[in-house]
């Protein structure tokens, strides 16, 4: 009688099935947005990669509102100071996070810090759940050793391996940054029930197999909604986020500066948008 042997499958690898460089103003490349790839990627509605070199008076991001969303600052180098209408205010440094989850409502901005020369990183909004969508804002800021590691991958929210983000997410989702050298292969296996998968190349390029060629600096790669293996290879010395998570199961209901999951819900954030707004000029903060 034969013995019967165990044969290893190698993980199917996902397929992208878009990419794209996004439109870019200025220092500013808008890659994804609520009312375009945000609905395909949901939670993930809108992420933007900023590069700029700073200059003396130059006024930064600005005060600015938010509803139904969290969003993500990560900074891949330089630094900036930060201020929300919670109370936080301090200095957010590479490889830190910022962690805004506005809720019913808030405002916050983000500063330049005159000694520092030159700004890199991406700025990332989830779709809340309706649980949370008109809670409480609240705020966490994570300086660069806060941020677990495992192997070359930062955890920007959720969990990797045995590291594990600070910041309690609202949903399962993971975020994060990562590092490669030149022909280094990694091969991200994501949670169960993550479906929506995506990353955002920052510098240097990346195979991801049949894709067209490899992703290059700016780009992003959205893979098809299924829960496998997304592999990857460096060419040159290259960083990237990558995002996986559970679909967002609402409707996306788009404000100026908010998204909701009704109409009711909007209503309600954006009033408190205007509320908040008022009490800011009488502190002269607007």
């Amino acid at each position: 009688m034969l013995a019967s042997t165990a044969i290893a499958r190698t993980p199917q690898r996902r397929a992208i099935v878009h990419r794209t460089h996004g439109s870019t103003h200025g220092a500013i490349t808008r890659l994804v947005s609520p009312g375009d790839l945000g609905a395909w990627l949901k939670p993930f509605v809108f992420l933007d990669r900023f590069s700029f070199q700073t200059k003396a008076g130059q006024p930064g991001f600005g005060m600015h509102p938010h509803s139904g969303i969290a969003t993500l600052s990560y900074l891949s180098e330089g630094e900036f100071f930060y201020e929300d209408s919670t109370g936080e205010k301090g200095r957010l440094l590479a490889g830190g996070v910022e962690w805004m989850q506005a809720g019913n409502g808030v405002w916050h901005t983000g500063s330049i810090v005159p000694e520092v020369s030159h700004v890199r990183g991406f700025q990332l909004w989830v779709a809340l759940p309706a649980a949370d969508e008109n809670a409480l804002a609240r705020s966490q800021y994570l300086t660069p050793s806060q941020v677990p590691q495992e192997g070359p991958a930062r955890v920007l929210l959720g969990r990797y391996g045995a590291a594990q983000s600070l910041i309690a997410v609202p949903a399962p989702m993971n975020y994060l940054a990562v590092h490669l050298k030149d022909g280094e292969r990694w091969t991200y296996t994501p949670p169960a029930g993550h479906s929506v998968g995506w990353l955002a190349v920052d510098i240097g390029q990346l195979d991801a197999g049949d894709a067209g060629g490899p992703l290059g600096e700016g780009e992003l790669a959205i893979f098809e909604e299924r829960e496998e293996v997304i592999d990857l290879v460096a060419r040159g010395d290259t960083t990237f986020v990558l995002g996986s998570a559970y679909k967002h199961p609402h409707e996306l209901v788009l404000g100026n500066y908010s998204v909701h999951t009704s109409a009711a819900a909007l209503a309600r954030g954006e009033a408190e948008i205007l509320h908040i707004g008022r009490r800011l000029r009488e502190e002269g903060r607007l």
